[in-house]
């Protein structure tokens, strides 16, 4: 799919934010900062069939993300209680589900994503060490995001 006219480029510096994980910890992109590439991935609802696959996805990928020095953060509008409660109900995860829940959407705006019914767009966006962004790409609603491709972003990085 194409970008939205608001959607950060590649190459834009990616914006900083402080949300609260399913883990009940908060969780800085500057933390990351000089230590491990992000994939951050919007999505649209915990519970969902797609989401649900995409997070499975990404678990079952984790050692060749790691490879990469990347790790997933799972961002959607969701409360915290129902990101905690999808994450046990999906045996765990290695990453952070993300609540962009208060106020609704302002990491999905501020990367250009957020939708007029509340919900952010699915996209991915490859983040290197330096908080640049590297690669996004934007999926319909319904379209399961390839793996292969956000992996390919990650390893080209070490080659920008």
């Amino acid at each position: 799919m194409t970008a939205t006219p608001s959607m950060l480029p590649v190459g834009a510096a990616a914006p900083d934010f402080a949300l609260l994980s399913h883990q009940g910890t908060t969780v800085r992109l500057a933390d990351f900062r000089g230590r491990q590439n992000v994939l951050l991935a919007f999505h649209v609802l915990a519970f969902t069939p797609v989401c649900t696959v995409q997070m499975q996805t990404y678990e079952r990928e984790r050692s060749r993300l790691a490879a990469l020095e990347a790790h997933v953060l799972a961002i959607s509008t969701d409360a915290q209680p129902a990101k905690r409660a999808w994450a046990e109900s999906l045996g765990g995860l290695s990453f952070d589900l993300l609540s962009d829940f208060q106020p609704r959407g302002q990491v999905a705006s501020a990367y250009g994503v957020m939708r007029d019914d509340g919900i952010a767009e699915r996209t991915i966006f490859v983040i290197d060490k330096g908080g640049t962004i590297r690669w996004v790409r934007l999926y319909a609603i319904p379209e399961q995001p390839d793996i292969e491709e956000a992996l390919a972003a990650l390893a080209s990085i070490g080659s920008i």
